[in-house]
């Protein structure tokens, strides 16, 4: 049975973008890299058959030196930076990104919840080849969703040392009111440190232990995995912590000053961009009304911490009326470690809190799936009986730190096909001990939360021992993606290709 997305009558729909997009897709381009700079300017040029503007980025990924805690580390990224440079566009519009590959290995650029035209989505050797060392490729689309994203290397380990930068996408009529923004992606690190690299701490993992975990401190006192407190989620004991935790590539020694005035309604756009911690957010002094939840909007709700898994984005509202200098801290869950920065008002000349200071409220009301409803503007899936119901078991070995869907792992596993323009239900059940941040690519879906008009997401956190189903319509073809965004997870075999008829 097929059905309507939207009334076309009220406006262009994803399919419309995804059609246009088709009409300009990225080819490979044979040649030498330019010289890039770290400023990197977009440029407006001509406009397109539907009527939208060419906004165009030079990206370079390329070996290169951080500073962190006062230390230099060797590691990868985009354009001489960690985040790589933040490309904002307006939805609608065609976004033609030039990627110049100087590392020593194949790269991609994966939209992260962008639902482009297939063969721009960046999963090597699934909808296209990697891009190989001293090569080029340019991607063009149409880009179809407001909203806060970000970009990101699809190729093993990549992402977890860095290779990754935030996406704002900009509505065609902003409804949202408020007098200031910022952009924080909350990222762990270990790349560099004492020498070691991602490849490097998967090994470990798969012979039994984490050696991120030798000789640190964050897990003191805390003792095994703690059950649900007032219906909330576990503070479940992470696979590896990391020597540092970050936002905008700056640690808790240094952090950035989020300026503001009083009087500021203030939107933070919140990407948990890490390879594999759940963060738990929250503002001394402040509540903070969620509005978005992975680019789509909600009903608000206000609440005094939000939870991300990794691959989750939230915008908040912060109402500034509470003069000072506050700590804004990223609590990287089942640790006793943050990511920070500092919320100071003008005017207000006292010091920093101190870097480990762990605000009260993040012990106060926590933001919840069943909290939210997806708002009237919203990106659309029906509701009601699904056409089709996947049955997904997510479960692991982890004595040999392997993890699989349904009994396989990746890359030796089946293919999962769906009828086109089918209503699909994906129904996980979580058999492991384990919480799995679950992302599909291509598709928006409906989290079935219990309460009606579940919210609009691309990313969903399962936890342990939990059924947790998701609705979504198979409108845009191709062979899409849909793993656990746990990159250690997914290295690990917790992937399939959803191939869409």
């Amino acid at each position: 049975m097929k059905r309507a997305r939207r009334n076309h009558a009220q406006a262009p729909t994803r399919r419309d973008f995804i059609r246009a997009a088709g009409l300009g897709a990225g080819a490979l381009v044979l040649g030498g890299c330019d010289a890039l700079t770290r400023q990197n300017r977009p440029t407006g040029g001509a406009r397109t058959a539907g009527g939208g503007r060419v906004t165009e980025y030079s990206l370079q990924t390329a070996r290169m030196e951080v500073e962190i805690g006062g230390q230099r580390f060797t590691t990868w990224g985009y354009n001489g930076g960690v985040p790589g440079p933040e490309i904002r566009v307006k939805q609608g519009d065609t976004l033609r990104a030039r990627i110049d590959n100087r590392l020593p290995e194949g790269t991609t650029i994966h939209w992260h919840g962008q639902p482009v035209v297939n063969d721009m989505d960046g999963v090597p050797d699934v909808t296209q080849p990697p891009i190989g060392s001293g090569g080029r490729f340019t991607y063009d689309f149409v880009v179809p969703a407001a909203g806060t994203y970000f970009y990101h290397s699809h190729v093993g380990l990549q992402l977890d040392r860095g290779v990754y930068g935030p996406l704002i996408v900009e509505p065609k009529n902003e409804t949202l009111s408020y007098d200031k923004e910022f952009t924080l992606a909350l990222d762990d690190w270990l790349d560099g440190v004492d020498g070691r690299v991602p490849e490097d701490e998967l090994e470990n993992l798969r012979s039994g232990g984490s050696a991120m975990m030798e000789g640190m401190g964050g897990m003191e006192g805390m003792g095994g995995m703690e059950g649900p407190q007032n219906g909330e989620p576990a503070r479940t004991p992470p696979d590896t912590i990391y020597p540092y935790y970050l936002i905008n590539g700056k640690p808790p020694g240094r952090p950035e000053e989020l300026e503001v005035r009083r009087g500021d309604r203030v939107r933070l756009r919140l990407i948990n961009a890490s390879g594999a911690t759940i963060y738990r957010v929250a503002l001394a002094g402040h509540r903070l009304t969620a509005t978005h939840t992975d680019g789509q909007p909600v009903e608000p709700v206000e609440v005094d911490v939000v939870r991300l898994g990794p691959g989750e984005r939230y915008d908040v509202l912060v109402e500034a009326a509470n003069p000072g200098v506050w700590q804004l801290a990223a609590e990287a869950e089942g640790t006793q470690m943050i990511a920070r920065a500092v919320f100071r008002y003008r005017g207000s000349s006292g010091p920093a809190p101190p870097p480990d200071l762990m605000p009260s409220e993040l012990k106060g009301n926590l933001l919840t799936y069943d909290m939210l409803r997806a708002a009237p503007e919203a990106e659309t899936v029906p509701e009601g009986k699904p056409d089709e119901t996947v049955p997904l078991t997510l479960d692991g070995d982890e004595q040999e730190y392997t993890w699989s869907i349904n009994g396989q792992r990746f890359p030796d596993a089946d293919g999962i096909s769906v009828n086109r323009d089918a209503l699909v239900r994906f129904e996980y059940r979580n058999m492991s001990e384990m919480p799995h941040p679950m992302h599909l690519h291509g598709h928006f879906f409906r989290v079935n939360n219990g309460a009606g008009n579940g919210p609009i997401k691309d990313t969903v956190l399962v936890e342990p021992k939990q059924i947790l189903a998701t609705d979504w319509l198979a409108d845009n073809p191709g062979a899409w993606a849909l793993h656990c965004h746990q990159i250690y997870h997914q290295e690990g075999g917790m992937m399939r290709v959803v191939d869409v008829g």
